[in-house]
């Protein structure tokens, strides 16, 4: 399964198709019409959502500047803390080839793909839920594009402190060679790939059932969010702190697209529910 990767351009024309598709099944009489119409509709938002992350990432990438100073202060910090050393879980899996093809390629296909099938299957499944997830999954993307205006260089490209371009090496890289155009590679802070798992980690725990034949998709979410940390980090693509931020960037975006949700659960109720006083709990 090849990883979505396509350019901002490619993203941004999918995103105007999708908006097309949207007016018209707004006016359709088929009720299979209208629901693409509903699937347009909330999928255009996403599609360009991914053009202006890539712009973005392009446009950090030609503002290189103290960007290698910026990966050795977090280095810095992380040591102050005592934070656990990103170089020590490398080589937990450095001596082991078929470990490390396993993280890069995770690290390649995982993380778009992933999100892009729990976003589809969520609002398949559970329409209800879905304003929450949009709202969050929008929110905290563009609290990453923010922070990554300023360019972060990831541990990969600091060999002095024992790091190594496991990707790189096995030529398994979506990168590339640094400084050839090929991605951006200085938006290390913070970390899309681990602001991504949190969410799909966070909504399948909350909404997934609890019980029943389905109750293990509940550990999926879990699974995937270690598996994503694990992997950032054993494949020298982002320090540990990059992590820490993006969560707490999810965080503060869950209780906002949760607000939401119910807003637009009450915009959708018949006006005399809308009236009705609304009880604690």
């Amino acid at each position: 399964m090849p990883e979505l990767q396509p350019s901002w351009q490619l993203s941004l024309v999918t995103a105007v198709l999708l908006a097309v598709l949207a007016l018209a099944g707004r006016r359709a009489p088929d009720g299979r019409l209208r629901v693409a119409g509903a699937f347009g509709q909330e999928f255009a938002l996403v599609m360009s959502l991914l053009a202006l992350w890539q712009l973005v990432g392009g446009y950090v990438h030609t503002r290189e500047a103290g960007a290698i100073e910026r990966g050795r202060s977090i280095w810095s910090i992380e040591h102050a803390l005592h934070m656990v050393s990103e170089v020590d879980v490398q080589r937990l899996a450095l001596p082991h080839p078929w470990l490390l093809t396993a993280i890069d390629r995770y690290y390649a296909y995982a993380h778009l793909n992933g999100t892009a099938v729990f976003l589809v299957l969520l609002w398949w499944r559970r329409r209800s839920v879905y304003p929450a997830v949009r709202v969050t999954v929008v929110l905290t993307t563009l609290a990453c594009l923010l922070v990554q205006v300023v360019p972060v260089a990831p541990p990969r490209l600091l060999p002095e402190y024992g790091f190594v371009d496991t990707a790189l090496l096995a030529g398994d890289s979506v990168y590339g060679p640094y400084g050839t155009g090929m991605a951006n590679q200085l938006s290390a802070m913070p970390s899309v790939h681990v602001a991504w798992a949190s969410i799909v980690a966070w909504y399948l725990w909350r909404y997934a059932p609890q019980q029943g034949r389905w109750a293990w998709v509940r550990w999926l979410g879990v699974a995937h969010l270690v598996a994503t940390v694990f992997v950032v980090v054993a494949s020298a693509n982002h320090w540990l702190l990059d992590g820490v931020v993006a969560a707490g960037l999810v965080a503060l975006a869950v209780p906002v697209g949760e607000w939401w949700r119910r807003r637009a659960a009450v915009a959708a109720a018949p006006p005399a529910l809308q009236a009705a006083p609304v009880t604690a709990g």
